[in-house]
């Protein structure tokens, strides 16, 4: 991969004016081969095998970054669902093995560790069961653990005994982590339709089909695209949507040549390449922001729909032209608490839930980062994630849910996370009940159109 002068200099302008990161590298191993029915066994084997293949992660990503000059925001874990490991085992409780998965990322200096998860779309089998109970305890007694379920897919509709369930234990998670606003609720997401090579937490897994380890890499600049979207003021919306899609293709490129070094410095194949704009809380660093830069006056206002639709699919094919291995997720997140423009945009009043549900048909994710009142019922919650996972479900791509009911707090009151994770004001919701409804169980079936063969 050449790179001219020209393009070199713009690159280095891009990190150090627009904000521009390789925002993870992600090293995904699988831990099938150390299940035992000895739970402690099978944690050994655990631990001894990311200190062996993740080892020099960390390390590696810092070298990286002083060569190249890329900062590389978060060294990242994901393995194998742990229900799929566990389940084998003699454990009724699964939270030891999250403290495993805690200390060996401790240990090893890494941010995140993604995989204390279960595939639900379906059922249940006894280890899904097992870790969907521990949830709460593993996420209130860890840092770095992150939990994802997968409750539905177009091919196999969704279930919703586990939809039900789910509203419970985000309610029995933020209650686990009072004391801190509910942030154990941070650190779990449901799917529908999950991608089984993102490198974005807090939903990043090794996913049954992935080979024995691969790195992959999330880059984002939305400080970057709105940069590139100043320079079409005035422009008709198919001129500025060629300057996103050229934009998004430089920052692939980026993204391609830093992680297929680090796949080469550690000896394992390369994955593939997220580009999604994640926001962060620092300002210039925001989705919202873009919006409003392509003439809206606030995120949320008439037209952002339509917006947001446009820069995810100039995203999108900017990525393609630029790599082959674009995966994971890839278009633009719109989680509140961790994008500046965001939460001013929520204290306006110009965003809603029901507008960001809205947004979510067309986004790379679902509902993320949204700070709830902690009053809100496990069935209302449970209503929210069943109507995200179906338009999921319905229009054949990812959906998430990342809610965080906050105990103890009402709507307009602020909650604070601290770091990448941010702070927001916490959002009405609908008051209305939907109890019946979830209470009913069974299984969505999935849409006419997942018949395909």
């Amino acid at each position: 991969m050449l790179f001219t002068a020209h393009e070199i200099r713009e690159t280095v302008d891009m990190f150090l004016r627009h904000k521009l990161d390789v925002r993870a590298i992600t090293l995904g191993v699988s831990l099938r081969d150390c299940a035992s029915p000895s739970g402690s066994e099978s944690r050994r084997r655990v631990r001894d095998k990311l200190l062996r293949v993740a080892g020099r992660l960390v390390e590696t990503g810092r070298a990286i970054e002083e060569e190249f000059g890329v900062p590389i925001i978060n060294k990242r874990v994901s393995v194998t669902p742990i229900s799929l490991v566990a389940e084998a085992s003699d454990d009724d409780d699964f939270a030891p093995w999250a403290d495993t998965l805690d200390a060996v990322a401790r240990e090893l200096g890494i941010d995140f560790v993604g995989g204390f998860s279960a595939l639900v779309e379906k059922g249940m089998t006894s280890g899904d069961e097992r870790l969907i109970a521990s949830i709460p305890r593993a996420l209130e007694r860890t840092e770095r653990v992150c939990s994802s379920i997968n409750l539905g897919t177009t091919k196999n509709g969704i279930n919703m005994d586990a939809v039900r369930r789910m509203g419970a234990v985000i309610k029995e998670t933020a209650e686990a982590t009072r004391d801190r606003d509910g942030i154990g609720c941070a650190k779990l997401v449901v799917f529908c339709n999950a991608p089984g090579d993102n490198p974005f937490m807090a939903g990043a897994f090794h996913g049954p089909g992935e080979g024995e380890a691969a790195l992959s890499v999330g880059v984002s600049g939305p400080g970057v695209i709105k940069a590139a979207c100043e320079q079409y003021r005035g422009a008709p919306i198919d001129v500025l949507a060629d300057g996103i899609k050229k934009t998004a293709f430089k920052i692939t490129r980026m993204g391609q040549l830093v992680g297929q070094e680090a796949a080469r410095r550690l000896g394992v194949p390369f994955g593939i390449l997220d580009l999604s704009l994640a926001p962060t809380p620092a300002v210039g660093d925001s989705v919202a922001r873009i919006l409003e830069e392509m003439g809206l006056e606030s995120a949320g206002a008439p037209g952002t729909t339509a917006a947001l639709a446009l820069l995810t699919d100039m995203v999108k094919k900017g990525g393609v032209m630029a790599s082959t291995s674009v995966g994971g997720l890839s278009g633009a997140f719109i989680p509140v608490s961790e994008d500046e423009g965001m939460v001013a945009a929520v204290r306006a009043g110009s965003i809603t839930l029901e507008k960001l549900e809205a947004m979510t048909c067309v986004c790379s994710v679902g509902l993320d980062m949204i700070a709830i009142p902690g009053e809100v019922s496990a069935e209302t919650i449970s209503g929210i994630i069943a109507d995200e996972m179906a338009i999921g479900m319905v229009n054949n791509k990812t959906t998430a849910v990342r809610l965080i009911p906050v105990p103890g707090k009402v709507a307009g009151e602020w909650a604070e996370f601290g770091g990448l994770l941010g702070g927001t004001p916490i959002m009405p919701v609908n008051a209305f009940s939907c109890a019946s409804f979830i209470g009913r169980g069974g299984r969505f079936p999935p849409p006419i159109h997942s018949f395909r063969n």
